[in-house]
């Protein structure tokens, strides 16, 4: 893969970095890839979440963690156990040893027998509310409660205002993790003040991306557009919450100047979306474009993405937008992707756009704001040196995110996981006392 042309006596000096993860992040890594040498590594790790061919964001992640660690550790390191939602079967690759049912809550001691009877150094834990069974996915507790391994627990959601039962499932996982992995400072700071979970527990680890060439969009364009059309893009899974609607609003503006200029959403409906209401969303966005007489612009990929389908679709686009109608987003995986790809960004500002954002990286605007979307896109199409210097910023800002660099820094937080271990998680606070902090946090909020 060619090598990204970018001059760095181009770019500001405050982006050329000697210790990159200290000005990209803010800080210093938890535990430096230096001081992981002297530590004895996890020789056998199993990974427990979501897993390709499954659709959703978190089997993503999964499987290019999964396949970052393999690169850089040896297949022998990784195995994963894979969590099944209701009623689905899939054909996984031969790393996922084992399966979860979601609902199942007997499934959940079961896999805690495998993993221990298998003899893992350690257990990494992909966690999102929805993916588990029980009242905020409390049934992974039954797991979590009978590991006798270390465990390290990546939160891809840390909710500010959760409600009583996300905040005892929550505060438990915390007690039951060696270490918790968070992918933006503002959720560890939530993790903080909200759960009450000491800061020296936390490893704040970007989201991972491909390591993708900085290349012009009109290379890749056939793949979307003709490719004499400028392509405003979003991809990921369709639901209400994402606010394409306003990038649609926006657009009959936007080609009063730019007529060459079309808008593509690339992504299948939700797959939880689709159980409860089909393509509802698609349909009622599609029938605003035609109300609007931007048809013609608007064109849907109605399809799961593979990583590499990704990087050609992310490619083709001259600006990226992520549209998202709420504050309280985490973390955005499409955000970090495009960032990797070096994109021309617009975004409404939720944590994990503010926090990438910064310093020039990309435009903020408000939510649910149909003409700051239209105004910031005309600016970036009408200036060509300000798009590509936007691109470059975030081009250089993304190397320290790169799915190598991520590898090696889960490897420290397992390292660090297992080198301070002493006794079992579960050992440490009976589930009961974790209860009774937990509600005592509640009365007290």
């Amino acid at each position: 893969m060619p090598r990204p042309n970018i001059s760095m006596n181009s770019l500001p000096s405050t982006l050329i970095l000697n210790d990159a993860r200290t000005q990209v992040f803010g800080r210093k890594p938890a535990l430096s890839q230096q001081s992981a040498l002297s530590r004895p590594l996890p020789a056998r790790i199993a990974i427990v979440g979501n897993h390709l061919p499954r659709q959703c964001g978190i089997a993503t992640f999964t499987t290019d963690l999964s396949d970052a660690i393999t690169a850089q550790y040896g297949a022998a390191v990784l195995s994963v156990v894979a969590v099944n939602d209701p009623q689905s079967c899939y054909k996984y690759p031969t790393r996922v040893r084992f399966q979860i049912a979601e609902d199942d809550i007997s499934s959940y001691r079961e896999t805690a027998k495998f993993l221990n009877a298998s003899n893992f150094d350690l257990v990494c834990l992909q966690h999102e509310y929805g993916i588990f069974g029980g009242k905020a996915g409390s049934h992974v507790l039954e797991l979590l409660r009978r590991l006798t391994m270390p465990v390290v627990t990546t939160l891809h959601t840390v909710l500010s205002q959760p409600n009583p039962d996300q905040l005892i499932v929550m505060q438990q996982i915390a007690a039951l993790s060696d270490r918790l992995i968070v992918m933006s400072e503002y959720s560890s700071r939530v993790l903080r003040d909200v759960f009450a979970v000491p800061g020296e527990k936390i490893d704040l680890v970007p989201h991972g991306i491909p390591d993708l060439p900085f290349v012009q969009p009109k290379g890749s364009r056939d793949a979307l557009a003709d490719a004499e059309k400028l392509v405003l893009l979003t991809f990921g899974l369709l639901s209400p919450n994402k606010g394409f609607e306003s990038v649609i609003r926006a657009l009959p503006r936007i080609l009063a100047g730019h007529e060459n200029v079309v808008y593509v959403i690339a992504g299948a409906t939700h797959p939880h979306v689709w159980a409860r209401e089909g393509d509802r969303y698609r349909d009622q966005l599609q029938a605003l474009a035609r109300e609007l007489g931007v048809e013609r612009e608007v064109v849907f990929h109605n399809r799961f993405f593979s990583p590499q389908e990704m990087a050609s679709l992310v490619g083709a686009a001259d600006i990226y937008i992520t549209p998202y109608c709420h504050a309280a987003q985490a973390v955005s995986g499409t955000l970090a992707f495009a960032m990797g790809a070096g994109k021309a960004i617009i975004s409404t500002p939720y944590w994990h756009a503010v926090e990438l954002l910064d310093n020039g990286r990309g435009t903020l605007v408000p939510f649910e704001d149909p003409a700051a979307i239209a105004t910031a896109t005309i600016d970036l199409l009408d200036n060509d040196a300000k798009r590509h210097e936007m691109r470059k910023l975030a081009y250089l800002y993304s190397r320290e995110m790169v799915w190598h660099r991520v590898a090696q820094s889960y490897m420290c937080s397992f390292s660090r996981a297992q080198s301070r271990r002493t006794q079992p998680a579960h050992l440490r606070l009976h589930p009961e006392a974790m209860e009774t902090v937990a509600t005592r946090h509640l009365l007290s909020a």
